[in-house]
């Protein structure tokens, strides 16, 4: 593994999907692997069919058998099936679900083994690729299982923007339900930790959403502010964590509150998810903090809708490398420091 450039695993996600176009329109850019090594986990009949569809001609991936024989000046591809599998965009299908797992295990293993550096994921159909092998919500709890143990926080990041859920992929009559002061704390801890050694905050300010309209008017529409979320914040406060909150999720982003904090914490999916692409959508990057290993991920889903059209903004996907690489770095800077305290600490960032 080259010490000077990070190998960047990419899983294709659902095959009828804007995935592989995202993926090829991205590394077009030769600028791009002057800041990596991609290694797309894939087939090379798959990546060509895509390829076809959007009439690109001057690009195809250096094909490998294995993680050692990459290129370090192309866009690689390693070949995780063989068989000819039919494209139909737009389209959930069985074998959208299928080969996108198969990608996704691949490239899950050889983050594991340590031969890719980081992992950014396409989208993926998260009914179709259920599975006996798969049997969960999304991408963040599939890998939460192998490389976070129960310690993964979904954060959405942009330039301006870091949102981060309490609650994720469950329906929202569930919310209340699982929400307690253990977990929102947890949480919170999570998000600290995150913004400390993945972006170089060193002392990161978070503001935590309420669960309930105006957060719960002390007690008069509901009294998870009070009784669940408050405690929490008062724990992380206790701790040296710089927590505000709860604030009413309505207005909060409207009138750019959030801009005077380094992320916020919302109660579940929808919360924070709304406001985040509002402002930040093809800007903004899925990433899954807590694990042992770094995975983004594009903030966009399968768009079926304009699958195989050539409409797809890459945008996203591309931010998705950008911060997969970035957050990579400060990682290892930061372990570099923490294992040597009397090295003068390179992390300047602080509001």
């Amino acid at each position: 593994m080259t010490e000077e450039k990070i190998i960047v695993g990419i899983s294709q996600g659902d095959i009828n999907g804007v995935g592989l176009e995202v993926i090829i329109k991205t590394f077009l850019e030769p600028q791009m692997l002057e800041l990596c090594t991609p290694v797309l986990f894939s087939s090379q009949k798959t990546a060509s069919a895509h390829r076809k569809a959007l009439g690109i001609e001057d690009f195809s991936f250096n094909q490998i058998k294995d993680l050692s024989e990459v290129n370090h000046k192309r866009a690689n591809l390693i070949n995780v099936y063989e068989e000819e599998v039919a494209i139909e965009f737009g389209k959930q299908t069985e074998a959208g679900g299928k080969y996108a797992f198969k990608s996704l295990e691949a490239a899950t293993n050889a983050l594991a083994e340590g031969k890719i550096d980081v992992l950014v994921t396409a989208p993926i159909n998260k009914e179709n690729i259920q599975s006996a092998e798969f049997k969960f919500p999304g991408h963040t709890e599939y890998l939460d299982e192998k490389f976070g143990k129960g310690n993964s926080l979904m954060f959405l990041v942009s330039d301006d923007l870091r949102v981060a859920v309490v609650t994720g992929h469950i329906p929202v009559t569930r919310v209340a339900q699982e929400l307690t002061t253990e977990k929102t704390l947890k949480k919170i801890q999570l998000l600290h930790k995150s913004l400390i050694q993945d972006f170089a905050i060193r002392k990161p300010k978070i503001a935590v959403l309420g669960l309930n309209p105006h957060a719960g008017d002390n007690g008069v529409i509901g009294n998870e502010e009070k009784n669940i979320i408050i405690p929490a914040i008062e724990k992380a406060k206790a701790e040296g964590i710089v927590a505000y909150g709860p604030y009413p999720a309505d207005g909060f982003f409207g009138n750019g509150t959030y801009k005077n904090f380094d992320a916020i914490l919302a109660m579940y999916h929808d919360q924070g998810l709304i406001p985040f692409k509002t402002i930040a959508f093809n800007n903004g990057v899925n990433y899954t903090a807590g694990l042992s290993v770094v995975r983004t991920s594009p903030d966009h889903g399968t768009a079926y809708d304009i699958a195989g059209k050539g409409l797809a903004s890459e945008e996203s996907f591309r931010k998705a490398i950008y911060t997969a690489i970035d957050i990579y770095k400060t990682r290892k800077q930061f372990a570099e420091l923490t294992a040597n305290p009397l090295k003068i600490n390179p992390i300047k960032r602080e509001r």
